[in-house]
């Protein structure tokens, strides 16, 4: 059974945030306004497509305006549309909310199958969209950053970025009006993983808690957890990989075309490169072929992980998921049908608004880095290198022994921007993660993490709004 077609998913989010609102304090004015998106951009523009022009379909939607820039990807897919692109906008005010990255949320997309252009017309394509969004102004480092989502990348916001300074030669911030780009861009090291660590940091947190554990009947720590990944794109490749190497066992993987199974573990790098060759997961050795793609996420496992694109479970498959844990990587994974009946099943669902915001919270180092025209790292790698070696040196003198080389190179060893990233975001999705529990387990009437999640981003924005006075 597949979802009805006349589903909306900024409905689905709007209701969402109405069972939470009422556990907060705020009038229905300011609730109207958190929820509302305040900009909404529908273009139709003309591109030479070899020897034809072809009129091409694209958004960018402005959720929130209490901070600003606006912040969030643009995709391609001939999926998008307004209501789509309003939803995705909306979940990134709120998830910028939850991770304390102070932006308002936005969302861009273009309408366009991308394998039926070559790169020359994608890049046509690229630079009209964004002059479109220089005319109208919903682009630019304080006023609105795109990044990439569904099938776009950093060639895209290299693109991007090229043809917004050639129409802004002044503005010696122009890096910074989008992130996502490569390193020789302006780009972050560790942005292109970014996402999927994130999912990675937010599962081992909420298997770290005893309590939460107990009671849907799994061990501490995410090491021996079966974990199936539906997904390998960026995201759900990243994920697993991590998940993986922290000593999770991948027994489950889909993808569009195909799905598999191995109740002893599949190797992630093997699987990809795999389907990479083959064009599909299905007759990977060892494992078992799944007839149907949507059997796949009904599998045993502890921990499902959908990264694919939005409402795979819902009212016709959630009661036949058997995952415990289900971590919503892709945006919008689950239906309010679904949360519902998972919810009364008792499965824990840890909410995409906090547990893929890993994108948006590097994208938040790469924006200040780009502001601040300095990478990370530049200032006290030495420093840090050398009150290292000070403080070796005692020790070893003290102590009257030597290190090997190898411990000298791990401790002397300086952060790199890599590690500052990496460990920013760690500490962003491990904090974040506390504040939302926090709110679960003390707000009475809260049964789920997502309302959880939900009240603490009405709670930072309606704040937020109060501040600045507009309100009489």
């Amino acid at each position: 059974m597949s979802i009805n077609n006349t589903y909306s998913f900024f409905s689905g989010v709007e209701r969402s945030f109405d069972k939470a609102a009422k556990f907060t304090r705020f009038s229905n004015g300011i609730l109207e306004q958190i929820k509302a998106c305040n900009s909404i951009l529908r273009v139709k523009f003309p591109v030479r497509i070899g020897d034809q022009v072809e009129v091409i379909e694209a958004y960018r939607v402005q959720h929130s305006h209490h901070k600003l820039p606006c912040k969030g990807g643009i995709r391609f897919s001939m999926e998008v549309n307004q209501d789509e692109v309003m939803a995705l906008a909306a979940l990134m005010t709120y998830k910028c909310a939850i991770v304390n990255v102070p932006f308002g949320g936005g969302k861009g997309g273009i309408k366009i199958d991308t394998s039926k252009y070559n790169v020359g017309d994608l890049e046509r394509i690229t630079r009209r969209y964004t002059s479109e969004l220089c005319k109208k102004n919903f682009i630019g480092p304080g006023i609105d950053v795109p990044a990439p989502d569904y099938g776009t990348s950093g060639r895209e916001m290299s693109w991007i970025v090229d043809t917004y300074s050639s129409l802004n030669p002044n503005d010696v911030n122009a890096m910074a009006c989008v992130t996502g780009k490569p390193i020789s861009q302006g780009g972050v090291r560790g942005r292109v993983e970014a996402t999927g660590l994130g999912v990675f940091f937010g599962i081992r947190e909420a298997c770290s808690i005893k309590e939460d554990m107990k009671e849907i009947g799994l061990s501490v720590g995410i090491k021996g957890k079966k974990i199936i990944v539906q997904g390998l794109g960026n995201v759900g490749y990243h994920a697993a990989k991590f998940c993986q190497k922290a000593g999770a066992i991948i027994v489950g993987l889909i993808e569009y075309n195909g799905a598999i199974y191995k109740e002893s573990g599949i190797d992630v790098d093997q699987a990809q490169a795999y389907r990479l060759q083959n064009g599909s997961l299905l007759d990977f050795p060892g494992a078992t072929n799944i007839a149907q793609v949507e059997e796949g996420l009904e599998q045993e496992c502890d921990i499902l992980i959908p990264a694919a694109l939005e409402s795979v479970i819902h009212e016709g498959n959630a009661g036949r998921i058997q995952a415990k844990i289900i971590g919503e990587a892709a945006n919008g994974p689950l239906t309010p049908e679904a949360d519902a009946i998972l919810n009364e099943k008792g499965t824990m669902v840890i909410p995409d608004m906090y547990l893929n915001a890993g994108g948006v919270t590097v994208s938040y180092f790469e924006w200040l880095k780009n502001l601040s025209h300095v990478r990370y790292g530049r200032l006290e790698k030495r420093f840090s290198e050398n009150r290292y070696a000070e403080i070796m040196n005692s020790v070893e003198e003290l102590t009257n022994k030597k290190m090997s080389e190898m411990e000298r190179k791990m401790i002397l060893k300086g952060p790199d921007e890599i590690d500052l990233v990496h460990s920013g975001l760690e500490d962003t999705m491990m904090g974040a993660y506390q504040e939302i529990r926090e709110v679960w387990k003390t707000t009475k009437g809260v049964e789920d993490l997502r309302t959880a999640a939900f009240i603490c981003a009405i709670n930072k924005i309606g704040v937020a709004y109060e501040e600045l006075g507009i309100f009489p």
